[in-house]
């Protein structure tokens, strides 16, 4: 019978400069998945103050309702381009 964690899949880092570019590269690619997150958060707040009717954020460039929801999808491609940046970086 195999214990899993008798072996670990990674090897310990032993190397004092390894283990800050790790440290660093875990801390700006979870920094960039939090940045991503909170747009997402705030573009979905948005969205639906915008679909009661409580705000009207996008009447400055689009005149009718159509219109302020194309720049609503424009944002929400944009924050999704963002994200899937985010999450290369991280899978890579």
């Amino acid at each position: 019978m195999d214990e899993p964690d008798k072996e670990p899949t990674e090897k310990p880092t032993e190397d004092r400069e390894e283990a800050e570019q790790e440290g660093q590269w875990m801390a700006r690619n979870w920094l960039g998945i939090a940045v991503v997150s909170i747009l997402f958060l705030l573009l979905l707040a948005l969205g639906m103050m915008q679909a009661t009717g409580l705000v009207d954020v996008f009447a400055p460039i689009a005149d009718s309702e159509t219109g302020q929801w194309a720049a609503f999808g424009v944002l929400a491609l944009a924050v999704l381009a963002l994200a899937g940046w985010s999450w290369r970086a991280v899978v890579s």
